[in-house]
């Protein structure tokens, strides 16, 4: 057994201890810490599953359930996820410029507990620029869908038939294409002519992603289990290859899963609540969550938490390409 897995059972069962001794939180926080009462987890666990039905409820091991939670909504899943590159090819700028991690205060220094946004433009944003930024698309999102429903097809305007050209008229790019030989082209014809059908299939990483609820943080957790190419686990010095390098060791650590016996990667939940309650209160003044008209209802409700939750997340594993969801 090596240190790390040594260390990695200690502080599981400090944490499994430090848990037992917190009470359920019982009365909502969500709009004043960002943190969720177990029966806000499941709420915004069914509306994941509703809109991105890859992802599904699951119980794991009857010794391990959690009384708080239905027996048969344990945690969230989702499995397969594909994982094309590496997190190391992320933290180039158009200029190939290093990404520099910045405090919230601005200044250069190195924060361990900073976050950032990595898919938007590979640079380093503070809690309250990912916050903007996340509420930027889900608006630009739902103005989009407005427009569609108001559009109008003038059918007036539509263009004759008469006027269509034929598709026989329209000259073939092959016909007038001339292509040379290409000798790299002509080996790897040769190449390929030598493999089966199997080795033409594109071969990637592949992610089992968790969504557990801590009880002590009050907020939900990320875990990660990786395959390789030929769908073999990943040792945990490589899952840290689709980590976003300036948390790995830090906010990402080998723990014990809490409803599974399995030593996973996870993402700690120290700053979650934080920077939800950030989103919480930049979205509390500018209307979401449908662009309400009538009652100019405001801000992100509670079911919605797991759909921004997966949006923040994407910067600590930027390659991993879970987030097939949808403006909710």
């Amino acid at each position: 057994m090596s240190v790390r897995d040594v260390y990695s059972n200690i502080y599981s069962t400090f944490h499994s201890v430090r848990e037992s001794l917190i009470p359920v939180l019982k009365n909502s926080k969500f709009k004043e810490t960002g943190c969720l009462t177990p029966e806000e987890f499941v709420a915004a666990g069914e509306f994941l599953v509703y809109k991105c039905p890859t992802w599904s409820w699951e119980s794991g091991l009857t010794e391990k359930n959690r009384d708080y939670l239905p027996k048969d909504k344990q945690f969230l899943v989702t499995r397969n996820v594909p994982c094309l590159r590496r997190a190391k090819q992320m933290e180039l700028t158009d200029d190939d410029d290093e990404t520099r991690q910045v405090n919230g205060e601005g200044d250069d220094e190195k924060d361990e507990d900073g976050w950032m946004y990595t898919h938007s433009s590979r640079v380093t944003k503070t809690m309250d620029e990912i916050a903007q930024t996340i509420m930027d698309d889900e608006e630009e999102e739902e103005k989009l869908k407005k427009n569609m429903e108001t559009l109008n097809l003038d059918k007036d305007k539509q263009i004759p038939l008469d006027e269509i050209p034929d598709l026989n008229d329209i000259p073939d790019m092959e016909d007038e294409v001339v292509e040379e030989d290409d000798p790299a082209i002509a080996q790897e014809q040769q190449n390929d002519s030598n493999l089966g059908d199997n080795d033409k299939i594109l071969q990637v990483r592949t992610y089992d992603v968790f969504i557990t609820y801590d009880k002590y943080y009050q907020t939900p957790r990320m875990w990660l289990f990786g395959y390789d190419e030929q769908r073999r686990p990943l040792p945990s010095s490589r899952v840290f290859e689709d980590v976003n390098q300036d948390y790995v060791k830090k906010t990402v650590t080998i723990d014990t899963h809490p409803h599974l016996n399995m030593n996973l990667a996870s993402i700690h939940p120290c700053k979650h609540a934080e920077v939800m309650q950030k989103i919480i209160e930049r979205m509390g003044d500018g209307v979401s969550a449908g662009l309400a008209e009538k009652g100019q209802e405001t801000g992100i409700r509670v079911d919605q938490y797991l759909i921004i939750f997966l949006k923040f997340m994407s910067s600590v594993v930027p390659t991993i390409d879970y987030d097939h969801t949808i403006s909710a």
